[in-house]
């Protein structure tokens, strides 16, 4: 999916267009209010309104999502853990515009539990890295999957690793621009819609990298669901994001400058609805930026879920590692 796509500045204005609208939609808090003390369980009492119709409400606690469903109204109690926490609550309306209010709420008590990280959350998969059968190829990642010929090779590495089993990824080649791809094959299950992908990555030779790529996809209802992200090393320095009917690339305009000879974390939110895939933000080193870039799926077959990683080499094909840890995907 190594596509370049000069359309940078057209997308950056839709971007600026689309979020100089958000002082349309409101979203009024009525529980608890902001600086209030509270018990737990806190009945959270929250309605949007826009002048467009809402279509999604999410509620995130110190970061974590709580909430979700593609309502108006937020009317709920849920279990908090004593001390003071940030609530987040975001709405997205049919026309894109996102609004957000933050607040804060202190919880009084001794044996509350801690925040459930989402109450319809059943399943996923964890240390995706140390599991066996990672398949790859070289042409299929290029342009029209008709790219360069490389060498590529994946392993398990002690060092450097966060848990003793990092994964190693590994391309050569003689060629301009040639690109590996890994991936990782698990069951299919169509009643998921809702991804959080977590994970870690270290480089030591960013100069060599036009770009990284981190992918979970998902065959679902005979559709195709490409949740793809690119960290634009040397390519835009920012963060892509993969326009699956379009077949191409739509920048973000969020800063992705990798750490070096460091452990990099990451944190994707994602979702699916009505046939479209909505990216709703990315955490990079403790950074949360919101994305929220909706774009359609297209007609596919078998139902399937994937991990994925792709290197990119520049012009001077120098040969290149990077090391990929703890990879996590939860699903609900």
């Amino acid at each position: 999916m190594a596509l370049r796509t000069p359309s940078v500045r057209f997308a950056m204005f839709c971007v600026l267009v689309a979020f100089s609208a958000s002082a349309f939609a409101s979203i009024t808090v009525s529980s608890p209010t902001n600086g209030s003390t509270s018990g737990s369980p806190v009945h959270f009492v929250a309605n949007a309104t826009s002048s467009h119709p809402i279509s999604y409400m999410r509620m995130y606690i110190d970061g974590k999502s709580v909430f979700a469903a593609a309502a108006s109204k937020i009317d709920s109690s849920i279990a908090v853990a004593v001390g003071t926490h940030t609530i987040d609550i975001q709405v997205w309306d049919t026309a894109g515009v996102l609004q957000r209010s933050l607040s804060s709420v202190k919880v009084s008590g001794t044996s509350a539990p801690p925040p459930s990280p989402a109450p319809t959350t059943t399943g996923g998969y964890g240390n995706v890295d140390s599991m066996s059968g990672w398949g790859s190829c070289a042409a299929c990642a290029g342009i029209g999957a008709n790219g360069p010929n490389a060498s590529l090779t994946t392993a398990l590495s002690g060092s450097p690793s966060l848990d003793g089993t990092a994964r190693k990824f590994t391309i050569a080649s003689g060629s301009a621009y040639a690109d590996g791809l890994w991936w990782k094959s698990l069951p299919g299950n169509d009643s998921k819609s809702h991804f959080t992908f977590d994970y870690y990555f270290y480089v030591t030779n960013p100069a060599a990298s036009e770009a990284l790529e981190f992918d979970v996809n998902q065959s679902a209802a005979n559709r195709r669901y490409i949740y793809g992200t690119q960290c634009g090393v040397n390519y835009d320095h920012q963060w892509d994001v993969w326009d699956t009917a379009a077949n191409t690339w739509r920048p973000t305009g969020i800063a992705c400058s990798p750490l070096v000879n460091s452990w990099n974390h990451v944190t994707w939110e994602f979702e699916r609805s009505g046939g479209r895939i909505h990216f709703i933000a990315v955490t990079m080193n403790g950074k949360k930026s919101f994305v929220n870039r909706w774009y359609n799926s297209k007609a596919w077959g078998a139902s399937e879920i994937s991990i994925a990683v792709q290197l990119d080499q520049r012009a001077n094909h120098v040969t290149y590692s990077t090391w990929v840890d703890k990879i996590n995907l939860t699903m609900w």
